[in-house]
């Protein structure tokens, strides 16, 4: 009896694991595709609020390469997406990470001209703390716009910081951490796009004519 018992019970309890996967299964599949709809979606808005619609002809999205290098965060490969008006290189997107946010890895988007002009910078992706690190999303603050319209130069490194390091950068109250990384992560991908300029417009489009925003695995590497 007791025997009978434990064999319907596991019997039981088996029916209801396979049913549990299968469910979590559908609403995986049911969803994915919607996520990445929206993924896609949020960076398509952020690439047109970082390089403006009279600084290209091209579609953004359609025109990039890859890279990776240490100055964009991680070793994991970076998209570039190219602004061109004629066929001309007029701007660049470049996804970066910075790796030393308080909560984590922070997802950015920076814009720049060929003249190193910032034109604009866009959080992708953060866990930073509700009411303290999430100022760098711009529903939240306008704190992030404060890089629009700087000039980059080697020159004037020590401009792009938080003002408690000696820069121009403003720090949050009780948080500290999330902009200057920000801010560092901000100043090295535009170290990188200053060396690297020339080759990032001239490398081989990874995006290809079916308007996708994620490039093939190769990659330009350091």
């Amino acid at each position: 009896m007791v025997k009978e018992t434990l064999i319907k019970n596991g019997l039981m309890l088996s029916a209801f694991a396979i049913v549990g996967t299968a469910l979590i299964a559908l609403t995986y599949n049911g969803t994915a595709d919607r996520i990445a709809q929206q993924q896609k979606q949020k960076l398509l808005s952020i690439l047109n609020e970082v390089v403006p619609h009279e600084l290209h002809d091209n579609e953004l999205y359609a025109d990039c390469t890859s890279v990776v290098s240490s100055n964009l965060g991680t070793q994991e490969p970076h998209t570039v997406y190219r602004a061109r008006i004629n066929g001309e290189p007029t701007a660049l997107a470049i996804e970066a990470t910075a790796p030393d946010g308080y909560s984590g890895d922070i997802a950015l988007v920076i814009g720049v001209d060929t003249q190193m002009n910032v034109l604009g910078v866009r959080v992708l992706e953060h866990k930073e703390t509700p009411g303290l690190g999430d100022k760098i999303e711009l529903a939240i603050s306008d704190w992030i716009t404060s890089f629009t319209g700087k000039h980059f130069s080697v020159s004037a490194l020590p401009v792009w910081q938080v003002k408690k390091d000696g820069g121009e950068f403003d720090q949050f109250t009780g948080a500290t951490i999330t902009p200057r990384a920000v801010v560092s992560a901000v100043k090295n991908a535009l170290l990188y796009v200053q060396d690297n300029q020339q080759i990032l417009f001239s490398a081989p489009n990874l995006c290809g004519i079916e308007n996708d925003l994620l490039p093939t695995n190769e990659v330009l590497s350091e």
